[in-house]
């Protein structure tokens, strides 16, 4: 409302008088700093702090760029595929040494423990049909406790 009230007399006065009187600056040719209601200082404070969040904020992603990259290589040097240098340049953006996040170290050691598992020699049997491991352990058990029952009714032993 105001606005529109300067606008209209000022626009009046402006023709009354030729023009003539100091100029003075409209509001389209304020400085930023005045736009914002600021002073210069607290202005270029609030750019440099701009500035330094940005900053930060590029350093995060890239941290995280460089984690995924990590896994990615892991994987690939797992399954024994081709490397990408993509990946390697992330991790040196970086700078070379890169923490896995914790969820992600666990989701690793969880896999590499599947993996030992399956190639072990009892992941190996389990994966034979018509196998039942169970039964097995059982009578592994039963004649283990055989045996000690007739090793303590010896009498040399």
């Amino acid at each position: 409302m105001a606005f529109m009230v300067k606008s209209m007399v000022g626009g009046q006065l402006k023709n009354l008088t030729g023009g003539l009187g100091g100029e003075e600056k409209s509001e389209g040719e304020k400085s930023p700093a005045e736009a914002q209601g600021m002073t210069r200082e607290e202005y270029e404070e609030y750019q440099r702090q701009l500035v330094e969040e940005k900053m930060e904020r590029d350093a995060q992603f890239a941290q995280r760029k460089a984690e995924r990259a990590t896994v990615r290589s892991h994987f690939r040097d797992k399954y024994r595929l081709p490397k990408n240098e993509t990946d390697d340049n992330q991790i040196q953006l970086v700078g070379g040494d890169v923490e896995l996040p914790k969820e992600l170290a666990k989701m690793i050691e969880q896999d590499n423990e599947e993996e030992e598992e399956k190639n072990s020699v009892i992941g190996q049997l389990s994966n034979i049909q018509n196998l039942d491991l169970d039964s097995l352990k059982d009578k592994a058990s039963a004649t283990l406790g055989d045996l000690k029952q007739s090793a303590e009714k010896c009498s040399l032993m």
